[in-house]
């Protein structure tokens, strides 16, 4: 009997001791961060979510801001009761996210990040066949119900930042829905951190919710006491009477990249009595630099971050938050077809969670560069769905080739204009990807699997046919990482990039100049100190490289063989590229009249985008629509009008049905000149 009792003490003793997740003893670290996971809110809720999830197979679940639902719940779920011995993938809108949480977990779960614990965000799958919790982005798990519609691997789907209404996680819900009736042992968790909880319980047919509360303590809002005319330099302001007060991190929200760059640069050159450190923090970033912000200073840290911060990163330490009422969002305008970044107020939501940052450790500041009247009436209540604000085109595609065939009828969470739809129905039997009837076409379920802008899919096919793959993917990678070209503030070095940028200036092509410019880096030896004298972003550079591989390996997938022996004829080998480039961006070409280019789509003026090499070219294409103060068009090259009518004969076939411009009357000459 004594031999029994000893025999369980050891086995207890082990258990202790032996991850049972790979089976290797526990390391110091694991028990040292117990006693943080111990401490966080959600933790004591364990019992009951874990019962709540045995009972339904649905859970709207409330979660404040750092209370740890989003690195806790998901391993909850891992009880072989709820996911059924099967994975459990939790979603995220963006990729920072799921990264930076991803290595959290891991390092929590005390595994190896990519094995156990692992994340998948586009162009970077870091999984094995070990992996039993996934962090992904919405528009992955969307990829991945391409290839197996009922997703049988996964036993639990949490959908995380629900509020934040991603056009991915709202088709997410219609889908996870539907599949709720096709497989029995699904179970799905929807987390949000704003009062959305109760329109997402009504959509779940009054499924279960829960509420768990926060850590938080008392934040002090300061407004501003009159409209801010740069909110740049009020920040930094704000930045430096906070250099006065006593410890405590800074966390500044600004809307984007370069925006933010600025600031980091600004707030290093200054003198401070806090040493302050300025660190960026934005998707595009780097993963290594992105950790930065996690990791101790010696300093007053002051991270400078797009709305990323707001609540799908959690960063201890800050006391001071301030908020300059901005976001940078996707506006579509269906009249051109065309998506724009537009720099928008923030929602009161939002700003709700913002300054709920500064609460985290201890009373904290938050400072609004607007005035409360401003707060009161200007902002809207909640940030408007993305679903009812961007082009519908891509995610139209990824439902087609799940097996969504009544686009119109789908159950959305919140409905689409008819307009939009018609629209991205439009655009996508145009570039031969849905047939009349709006069924998927072979070129449509090609490049559905490509994962970029169905526009740029379609360009990366044609260039097959005309033998500039390799072209074609480099031109694809760029468009698809931050801009490969410095042009600091400083008169003096903005001159030096601009003289840098000219050697690689091709006078009828951004694109080929983008080309250019990643060739010379690649025949220089990816050399960074090259990069640097040349004002070239290394960083992108690289991820472009990255992008290029994957994409050359998703068309070698499809059977695409290696391209053919390259056209030595230089200026031939151009054209190709530019003939290739109107097969996917026919509708967004432009004619020069008189005050700039109008658009051929919808009579549009519009003016070549300052930063373009081309000049003044007859006809154009482009790739982006820039409104600030002015209409641009940035990224263009220069095309041949019959090129038009060879990209999409079906498109340009109905130029009768075209608003009546100097545009359209020059089009049908070059038709009538064509037959």
């Amino acid at each position: 009997m004594k031999r029994d009792i000893k025999h369980s003490k050891k086995r207890i003793d082990l258990e202790e001791i032996i991850n049972p997740l790979n089976g290797k003893p526990y390391s110091e670290n694991y028990f040292k961060l117990q006693e943080k996971i111990n401490a966080l809110p959600v933790k004591q809720y364990e019992k009951e979510v874990i019962n709540e999830l045995k009972k339904n197979r649905v859970l709207i679940l409330e979660g404040a801001t750092g209370s740890g639902k989003t690195t806790q719940i998901p391993k909850f779920c891992l009880n072989p009761e709820i996911c059924g011995g099967k994975g459990v993938c939790c979603t995220q809108p963006r990729r920072v996210a799921a990264i930076s949480v991803a290595q959290r977990v891991a390092e929590e779960m005390d595994v190896q990040l990519g094995e156990e614990v692992g994340y998948c965000v586009r162009f970077d799958d870091c999984r094995s066949d070990k992996t039993k919790l996934t962090y992904m982005t919405d528009g992955m798990l969307l990829r991945e119900l391409m290839g197996d519609p009922k997703i049988q691997k996964y036993g639990v789907i949490l959908l995380d930042e629900a509020h934040e209404r991603t056009v991915s996680t709202d088709i997410l819900f219609g889908v996870l829905k539907s599949l709720l009736e096709e497989r029995e042992d699904l179970k799905i968790v929807v987390m949000s951190a704003t009062l959305e909880a109760t329109k997402f319980k009504e959509y779940f047919d009054n499924a279960p919710n829960m509420s768990v509360e926060g850590r938080t303590y008392p934040v002090t809002i300061n407004y501003s006491r009159y409209p801010e005319n740069d909110y740049f330099e009020a920040a930094v302001k704000v930045v430096s009477k906070i250099d006065n007060e006593p410890e405590g991190d800074v966390l500044i929200f600004m809307t984007g990249e370069e925006e933010i760059e600025e600031m980091v640069a600004r707030i290093n050159s200054m003198k401070t009595k806090s040493h302050m450190i300025a660190l960026p923090l934005y998707s595009a970033l780097p993963q290594q630099e992105q950790q930065r912000v996690f990791e101790k200073v010696n300093g007053r840290k002051v991270i400078v971050s797009t709305n990323i911060a707001e609540t799908s990163v959690t960063i201890d330490g800050i006391v001071y938050v301030i908020d300059t009422g901005y976001v940078k969002q996707k506006v579509y305008l269906p009249s051109t077809r065309v998506e724009t970044l537009q720099v928008t107020a923030i929602s009161q939501a939002a700003a709700q969670q913002r300054a709920g940052r500064a609460g985290r450790t201890r009373p904290g500041q938050c400072y609004r560069l607007y005035t409360e009247k401003g707060f009161n009436e200007s902002l809207p209540k909640q940030t408007v769905p993305e679903m009812l604000r961007t082009s519908l085109a891509s995610v139209i595609l990824h439902m087609k080739k799940i097996g969504i065939k009544d686009i119109l009828h789908f159950d959305y969470l919140d409905a689409p204009s008819p307009q939009v739809m018609v629209r991205a129905l439009e655009q996508l039997y145009y570039l031969n990807a849905l047939d009349d009837k709006t069924n998927l076409t072979e070129i449509g379920s090609k490049i559905s699997e490509i994962p970029v802008d169905p526009q740029l899919a379609v360009t990366l096919i044609a260039s097959i046919d005309y033998n500039v793959v390799d072209e074609i993917s480099t031109i694809v990678s760029l468009l698809n990482v931050p801009s490969i070209f410095y042009r600091p503030k400083e008169q003096e070095e903005k001159s030096k990039a601009d003289a840098a940028k000219a050697y690689f200036n091709d006078h009828e092509s951004d694109h080929i100049t983008l080309l250019n410019t990643y060739n010379a880096w690649i025949e220089n030896g990816k050399d960074s100190k090259w990069a640097w004298n040349n004002y070239v972003n290394q960083r992108a550079l690289k991820q472009a490289e990255s992008i290029k591989n994957q994409l050359l390996g998703i068309l070698y997938r499809m059977g695409v063989k290696q391209q053919q022996k390259p056209i030595e004829d230089v200026r031939k080998r151009k054209e190709l590229i530019r003939k290739a480039l109107c097969k996917g961006f026919f509708m967004q070409s432009a004619h020069q009249v008189k005050g700039g280019y109008q658009i051929v789509c919808d009579n549009r003026i519009v003016l070549l985008h300052p930063s373009s090499c081309i000049g003044k070219r007859e006809w154009i294409l482009y790739n982006e629509y820039v409104m600030t103060k002015r209409e641009y068009v940035r990224t263009a090259s220069s095309i041949q009008p019959e090129w038009l009518f060879e990209a999409s004969p079906k498109y340009f076939a109905q130029l009768d049905k075209f608003k009546e411009s100097e545009t359209t009357r020059a089009l049908k000459r070059v038709k009538r000149a064509m037959n």
